[in-house]
């Protein structure tokens, strides 16, 4: 057969069996889960940098004791106040 002729008389892409109506629900679920599927992916990806960023610059601040998790709103309060204190620092010295 040339090439883009459907095979015995088919439509290309129609399958066997399901009516059309079917087939393009099925399809539609298919993309919304793949699509919902990527996204989860995303974010999830998204977390990780962002949990390892936080973990990266709790790190560097001092901490006391120094096995002392902070929290996420913590860690970017106590880096605020962390970098205007040696600002300050800087300024008077």
């Amino acid at each position: 057969l040339p090439r883009g002729t459907p095979a015995r008389g088919r439509h290309p892409g129609a399958s066997r069996g399901a009516p059309r109506a079917a087939r393009t629900a099925e399809t539609a679920q298919r993309i919304k889960r793949s699509r919902r599927l990527k996204a989860n992916n995303r974010e999830r990806n998204r977390m990780h940098n962002l949990n390892a960023a936080l973990d990266a610059l709790r790190d560097v601040l001092p901490t006391f004791p120094e096995d002392a998790k902070l929290t996420k709103i913590e860690t970017l309060r106590f880096a605020h106040n962390y970098i205007w204190a040696l600002t300050e620092t800087l300024r008077l010295a």
